[in-house]
């Protein structure tokens, strides 16, 4: 660390350790926000400790939605506390964790949960089958340097960042803006993805022929059209009519129920 920083490598270690704790608050509304606020904390109140506020500035920034890996998500947040200990701009820091934590959420799931766990379960699993106490022993002890990787990965997220603060600050608004642009393109990605509306409404042309409005017009004309239009009415609520997402969330169930109901969903 350097001599003017007031962030330690023991306070890089805990945001670590801390980071396990990711997903203890985990809920529907803004998913891992609270687990990552709560790691954040400390090293915000070391670094903001007489800007009031500036810390509500940036606590409020680390309980925005956020959904990503958990192996992984120490490399953000160790990046994200190097920016706030150089006081960069709060559009940019937003910018960057919005533009990073999908992705890092790819290839956490790419790495660990499809190729490197369940290969190690496979072959653990036949030594456990066989009788040998190696296969649990040895599954363990992966998963155990997969948790201690999470130190690792936060002390090269806050390095790096210690690094790139030079040129950080020469493109900002360059960065934030590319950022932002990469983010929108992420989260469009994820309503596509994760967002689904099946119309099962059928229109009789003859005693033989239907026409299906989901698979004839909806996926012909307009793919993935009544999930984007959802996602931006839930959007046009949030934003401005100030309805809580909770609220939209039961709205949203609710208005499921009935319209499977009568047969339109």
């Amino acid at each position: 660390m350097g001599s003017n920083t007031v962030v330690s490598k023991k306070d890089i270690t805990k945001l670590g350790l801390r980071s396990s704790l990711l997903q203890s608050s985990f809920n529907y509304e803004r998913m891992q926000a609270g687990g990552f606020g709560w790691a954040m904390i400390p090293l915000l109140k070391k670094i903001y400790h007489d800007d009031h506020d500036g810390l509500k500035s940036a606590m409020k920034d680390n309980l925005e939605f956020i959904n990503t890996h958990p192996n992984l998500v120490g490399f953000l947040m160790g990046l994200l506390i190097s920016m706030e200990e150089k006081k960069e701009n709060r559009e940019t820091i937003k910018g960057i964790k919005v533009a990073l934590f999908g992705p890092l959420g790819g290839i956490g799931d790419a790495i660990f949960w499809f190729t490197l766990l369940p290969i190690m379960a496979g072959v653990c699993s036949s030594f456990a089958s066989q009788g040998n106490i190696l296969g649990p022993i040895i599954f363990f002890l992966v998963y155990l340097a997969i948790f201690a990787l999470r130190i690792g990965w936060t002390h090269i997220g806050y390095s790096l960042g210690i690094r790139a603060i030079d040129k950080i600050k020469e493109g900002s608004i360059l960065i934030a803006t590319s950022a932002t642009i990469l983010g929108v393109t992420v989260i469009g990605g994820l309503i596509a993805s994760y967002v689904h509306i099946n119309v099962v409404t059928d229109f009789s042309i003859d005693s033989i022929h239907t026409v299906s409005l989901q698979k004839d017009f909806f996926d012909k004309v307009f793919p993935n059209i009544l999930p984007m239009g959802y996602t931006m009415l839930m959007y046009y609520f949030l934003k401005f009519k100030k309805i809580h997402p909770v609220a939209l969330i039961g709205f949203t169930f609710i208005l499921s129920i009935l319209l499977s109901l009568v047969g339109i969903l």
